[in-house]
């Protein structure tokens, strides 16, 4: 029996992920298809995983860009237009027909029940990210201070992150970090 080409495993996966994309699907997609690709399939290594999601978090446009560059990465333009595809119609499809439901329920105990939960829940996606994304990127104890300094900082003041940002490449830029 064929296996399946990785570019339509990855869509498989990308699609059936993008249902349970929960907060926003940077939150849930990025740590998901990041083990799948790097470590349940070796199709690409950290690295360049990493440096797909950070081209396509500083390019213009929606945040899922970084699902169609590893999908090119993969397979090409083919891949990149069959992941875009995985991930945008079947939650597109599910949140009109969410939107359908609660129209007709709006204020009823299971709508108000869910909508309590979405906040915990996209909280808890978002640190599964962050901490992804930490593992990946830093390379040594200096790094972890500097994410840890600039998670208090956001946690307990109201500097702009951007701020933060800056200083972050300055130091990586006078090889600090």
């Amino acid at each position: 029996m064929n296996e399946p080409s990785p570019v339509a495993e990855l869509s498989l996966h990308i699609a059936l992920m993008s249902l349970m994309a929960v907060g926003g699907g940077v939150v849930l997609l990025a740590p998901q298809v990041g083990q799948y690709v790097v470590e349940g399939r070796h199709w690409l290594s950290n690295e360049q995983f990493s440096a797909a999601y950070a081209i396509a978090q500083a390019a213009p446009g929606p945040n899922l860009l970084f699902i169609s560059l590893v999908g090119w990465l993969i397979g090409g333009w083919s891949g990149a237009i069959m992941t875009t595809v995985a991930v945008i119609v079947p939650s597109t499809l599910l949140t009109l027909s969410a939107i359908r439901w609660h129209a007709g329920r709006a204020g009823g105990r299971l709508s108000r029940a869910l909508g309590e939960a979405f906040g915990p829940m996209s909280i808890g996606l978002m640190a599964a990210t962050a901490w992804l994304f930490t593992g990946i990127s830093n390379t040594d104890w200096r790094a972890d201070v500097v994410t840890l300094l600039s998670a208090l900082i956001l946690l307990r003041t109201k500097v702009n992150p951007v701020l933060l940002i800056a200083a972050g490449a300055a130091a990586g830029a006078l090889q600090v970090i």
